[in-house]
């Protein structure tokens, strides 16, 4: 069993799947896929289920919302145990201009935020063409995240250009500490893309 709090990298894949939304974390392009993601259907509340096997015999931790259908929803991290990891918010207004994201934890606090401000103007601004807008997330335009912390840049999030899946290199190399709990940053990459129906 792979401890993520042990790892700096990550691969993130989204598998097709009709209906669900379902991902794998591997190590890097070689290695094979240790967490196995699925978000639970037709709930009230967002649930997602982490699981260290693809039969999901054995879950490591879950997403949830607290509240039903709120763009401003505050999700709850929570470990196989039920124990409390952190959480994931939603920063509504900055995100009107690009997609921001607070975590928090007992180490303190991380924001994720897209990188360039004008390439996700941009991004917004194809979605509401018509016709090319129904299409926007299969164009070619960068996805990337940085983590931050104390206005520093602790981790990136980029997204591979030209998939036909989505697919994510997490890079966390600036935390060598690793204060940020690995298990929230499985948790926030799987959320930026799920939460947000891409």
């Amino acid at each position: 069993m792979v401890d993520p709090n042990q790892h700096d990298q990550f691969l993130l894949r989204q598998k097709f799947a009709p209906v669900i939304n379902r991902y794998q974390f591997s190590l890097s392009e070689d290695e094979p896929p240790f967490c196995f993601v699925e978000q639970k259907r037709f709930t009230f509340k967002e649930d997602i289920r982490f699981y260290t096997d693809e039969a999901k015999t054995t879950e490591l931790m879950r997403i949830k919302a607290r509240q039903r259908f709120d763009p401003r929803a505050t999700y709850d991290v929570t470990g196989a145990d039920g124990s409390k990891i952190g959480e994931i918010k939603k920063a509504f207004g900055t995100s009107l201009l690009r997609s921001t994201y607070e975590i928090d934890s007992p180490a303190g606090a991380v924001t994720a935020q897209e990188k360039n401000v004008w390439v996700a103007l941009f991004r917004r601004l194809v979605g509401w063409v018509p016709y090319i807008g129904d299409f926007a997330d299969w164009l070619p335009i960068p996805y990337h995240f940085d983590f931050v912390r104390d206005g520093g840049v602790i981790g990136t999030h980029s997204r591979r250009i030209g998939k036909f899946r989505d697919t994510y290199d997490i890079d966390m190399t600036g935390d060598p500490e690793r204060k940020l709990d690995r298990r929230l940053v499985l948790a926030i990459a799987v959320g930026m893309d799920a939460l947000q129906a891409r």
